[in-house]
């Protein structure tokens, strides 16, 4: 970890494996089994739990806590706040960490600022979840959705912006077509 930044005020436990190029900010947390990729950006007051994964080049915003259960792909963007759960029905009295649900935020997905993700979902590639919304249900490769519950409103592009009703971006020029997992480029 020669050339992983780690603030002096960041805990990364023995056994943390983390990527080269990554940077760690003040008061984070990573525990001994998570796997933190290539030239990530973990913010302030990050808690990155045991058995977590993240891809490379993800960027992990300020207040976030990856609970286990918790898997980033790469270039994953995790705005300030935003929420994951990891267990349906939690009780403060009832043990229930074998109850875990797995949650998979796949390559280049965008969750803004204080969004909540319910655990046992898929967020699909370069899909964008707008600040706030609260994901109920798995969500479609470059779906845009807002709101409590989370609903799609349209599609992105991967430069992030929303695109046409003919599935065209009018800033990368990009064009998609529909598939039953979401959007692909059309070549």
């Amino acid at each position: 970890m020669n050339d992983v930044f780690a603030h002096e005020t960041a805990i990364i436990d023995p056994g943390a494996k983390i990527g080269s190029g990554t940077h760690i900010w003040h008061w984070s947390h990573v525990c001994s089994s998570a796997v933190i990729g290539q030239k990530c950006n973990i913010g302030q007051n990050v808690f990155v739990a045991d058995h977590v994964t993240i891809g490379n080049r993800c960027k992990i915003q300020n207040n976030v806590s990856l609970y286990k259960g918790v898997i980033l792909e790469d270039e994953v963007f995790c705005g300030p706040s935003m929420v994951f759960t990891n267990i349906h029905n939690p009780r403060a009295k009832i043990p229930k960490m074998d109850q875990i649900r797995q949650t998979l935020v796949k390559q280049g997905a965008t969750l803004g600022a204080n969004c909540t993700i319910l655990c046992g979902n898929t967020i699909g590639r370069y899909a964008f979840i707008g600040a706030g919304a609260v994901v109920t249900k798995s969500i479609f490769d470059h779906a845009l959705v807002v709101g409590n519950p989370a609903k799609q409103t349209g599609w992105v592009c991967i430069c992030g912006e929303r695109l046409d009703n003919d599935l065209h971006c009018h800033c990368c020029g990009k064009k998609y077509q529909r598939t039953e997992r979401g959007l692909i480029e059309r070549k």
